[in-house]
């Protein structure tokens, strides 16, 4: 096995959603960056892929969460400026369910507290202003004009691009086997080289069971399938829709999108976190006929005219911590070794912002921006 140059200030494994802006970040700062990833770029067989994630300010989650994603939103406009790409876009996005449930409360809890603008709808309201869907006459909608979404693939391939230009090297198709640390830097030992560097950032996705088991994070692979249906009379009605994500009475949330991939492209919809849980090597990838039926006989019952066959459908895998909040800090265990991961199903949105919290750490091995509620140390157990 031939042995790297050690003139490397950070290695960066996984150029996924966060590890590309991470490398982005980094190198833009003058950082010499090496970066490893086991697949092609922007590549579909983790969670940085499918087309669209959604992008929203009215976080149901946790309030905690908003100064940073009107950091990203900024950083999402620059990005485009920088790369020439549609890396997003705002289409305006609805939270709707019954008043008490999650998605409604807690965006509305969200906006409160951060003054965002948005407006409470009735069920009558988002029938007259949005006529695809028909919410049961007891439920209401928070509606936000910055929902909108992201491009993943073409998020990843624009800070890759930006990453090279800064001079970062990245490496494709490179399985990482293991890596460690001592007084003097870092070594990662890939399927065809030994790598030296004085910091390490982590960004492994759904492998993040195998290279963090020694952190003892408790991180659990769960697939997801994204549905892509052919609307009752084509798409042109789901042009100018907004991002939805509807919550019933049981506590199941789905989401959906406009017809953003032209005439024969459907309209993508899927159920948020109602999978199975799996691993990389035993995930199916094959969607069967009975899930698209439950998709379908779901969203039927808000989206009626999306009642209609399957044009497309995908595979990706969430990767969940206990808590569903991200897993992003230099580790205590570690000195030189920066975390992200766990990132839940719902960490896209945040890609910008936590490339340039990655570098902060990195270099600094502090940010400024609030981050205390993704310590690893919550769910390390003694």
């Amino acid at each position: 096995m031939a042995t790297a140059a050690t003139g490397y200030d950070v290695i960066v494994i996984g150029l996924g959603g966060m590890g590309s802006a991470a490398a982005y970040h980094l190198a833009a700062r003058g950082q010499r960056v090496l970066g490893v990833d086991r697949f092609a770029p922007a590549h579909d067989r983790g969670s940085s892929h499918g087309g669209s994630r959604i992008i929203r300010q009215s976080y149901f989650e946790d309030p905690g969460y908003v100064p940073l994603l009107l950091r990203s939103y900024g950083l999402w406009e620059q990005l485009a400026a920088d790369s020439g790409r549609e890396v997003f876009r705002l289409t305006g996005g609805l939270y709707l369910g019954p008043p008490d449930c999650t998605t409604v409360a807690g965006s509305l809890r969200a906006s409160r507290e951060w003054s965002l603008p948005h407006e409470v709808l009735d069920a009558a309201e988002i029938r007259r202003r949005f006529p695809n869907l028909d919410p049961d006459p007891g439920h209401i909608g928070i509606y936000e004009a910055k929902g909108g979404f992201a491009r993943p693939e073409s998020t990843v391939r624009a800070h890759i691009e930006l990453a090279l230009r800064a001079g970062a090297t990245l490496t494709f198709g490179e399985q990482v086997h293991g890596w460690s640390e001592d007084g003097d830097g870092v070594t990662v030992t890939t399927a065809r080289a030994t790598y030296r560097a004085d910091q390490l950032v982590i960004c492994p996705g759904a492998w993040a069971p195998q290279l963090l088991s020694q952190f003892g994070i408790p991180i659990t692979v769960e697939r997801n399938v994204l549905y892509w249906l052919d609307p009752i009379g084509g798409t042109t009605a789901f042009e100018d829709q907004p991002i939805f994500i509807a919550e019933n009475e049981t506590g199941a949330q789905m989401y959906g999108f406009p017809a953003i991939d032209g005439p024969a492209g459907g309209v993508k919809t899927a159920f948020f976190r109602q999978g199975i849980e799996c691993t990389p090597e035993t995930i199916d990838r094959v969607v069967h006929p009975q899930e698209i039926a439950e998709m379908r006989a779901r969203v039927r019952e808000l989206v009626p005219a999306l009642d209609g066959p399957a044009v497309h459908t995908a595979t990706c895998m969430y990767s969940n911590t206990p808590d569903h909040h991200f897993v992003v800090a230099r580790h205590p265990d570690a000195a030189r070794v920066t975390i992200a991961c766990g990132f839940s199903g719902h960490g896209f949105k945040f890609v910008p912002v936590v490339g340039e919290i990655l570098a902060d750490l990195a270099i600094e091995a502090k940010t400024a921006h609030p981050i205390a509620l993704f310590d690893p140390r919550r769910l390390v157990t003694a």
